[in-house]
């Protein structure tokens, strides 16, 4: 397959799970209608981004009765694997016949690891199955009060209808071994999901050009949408941080990006909407030309790398 057409979905989201499956399927077919095969929603998408971690006060107080209230209701609204939710997902991709990817706060419902909440990336195949299931490897600074490290089960691209994929959720993309194993993988397209794709002076938006051009291939990066309102109401914004209700405090930036780390649309922000592009993965090929004549990686190992190193002292 050498042409794709794919969609990066950015709106605000509910934060009541049930509510946003339907947001969901209601976006995704809208995505389809533009004839995507291959949508992409945000990190954590479901139930949305735990941003009050952030932008509240008192948010890692001990046994502070408004934060335990806000943890219950993240658990209660995050998606099951094994469940309900997940099978609503799994029907929205085979319904439209896509490749559904959807970041979401996963929770563990039995068996090992019980009650656990983790920051997840899934691909859905258009039948409907899970093609992979990534665990955000480290939760970041002050997300580690609510999900767990992950582990490196779903860390690879797999063959999906839309081409060969792969993806990283937010901080994964400064990992530089993380980076590595997905390019050696050979992905096709990458998907880097993101709370937003806006950062300190940008710095998120060009990560996503920056793995583009590293690793020679397509980049859809996808970030949401969140205003200060939505913050839970249990606790108080820090008002050095937060002066309005209006205030967007996620502020989108996703983007469809190229091999060369240009951009084929977008990147969006402040404001909702459907990003569609056509993807050719023979500029992947093309681009490639500029790493080595045969269009390939050159790899070094580290032991190989080192001696060299000793060899020019």
């Amino acid at each position: 397959m050498d042409r794709v057409t794919a969609a990066v979905v950015q709106a605000e989201q509910p934060g009541e799970l049930k509510a946003g499956l339907e947001q969901t399927r209601k976006l995704a077919t809208e995505a389809a209608g533009r004839g995507a095969s291959l949508v992409v929603f945000p990190e954590t998408w479901l139930p949305g981004y735990p941003a009050w971690l952030d932008y509240c006060r008192d948010a890692g107080l001990w046994d502070h009765p408004p934060v335990k209230e806000t943890f219950l209701r993240l658990v209660e609204n995050s998606v099951v694997v094994e469940g309900d939710s997940f099978a609503e997902l799994a029907s929205v991709a085979r319904d439209l016949e896509i490749t559904l990817v959807v970041g979401v706060s996963e929770r563990v419902a039995k068996g090992p690891g019980r009650s656990t909440l983790f920051n997840t990336l899934l691909t859905i195949g258009p039948d409907g199955s899970l093609l992979n299931h990534h665990r955000k490897l480290n939760p970041t600074y002050t997300e580690r009060l609510v999900w767990g490290p992950g582990d490196t089960a779903g860390l690879e691209a797999v063959d999906t209808p839309a081409g060969r994929l792969g993806g990283l959720i937010c901080w994964e993309h400064w990992n530089p071994l993380a980076r590595q194993i997905m390019h050696d993988s050979g992905e096709d397209v990458h998907v880097a999901v993101w709370s937003a794709v806006v950062g300190v002076h940008g710095i998120h938006q060009e990560a996503s050009r920056c793995y583009a051009f590293e690793g020679r291939c397509h980049v859809v990066a996808a970030g949401q949408l969140m205003r200060a309102r939505d913050l839970p109401p249990d606790l108080e914004p820090s008002p050095e941080k937060v002066t309005s209700p209006d205030q967007l405090l996620l502020r989108g930036g996703s983007a469809i990006i190229a091999p060369d780390g240009s951009y084929l649309a977008g990147p969006l922000y402040d404001e909702p909407g459907i990003l569609v592009a056509e993807l050719d993965y023979r500029r992947n090929v093309e681009e490639a030309m500029t790493l080595d004549v045969s269009g390939h990686y050159q790899r070094l190992d580290l032991f190989e790398l080192t001696v060299r190193h000793t060899d020019r002292r």
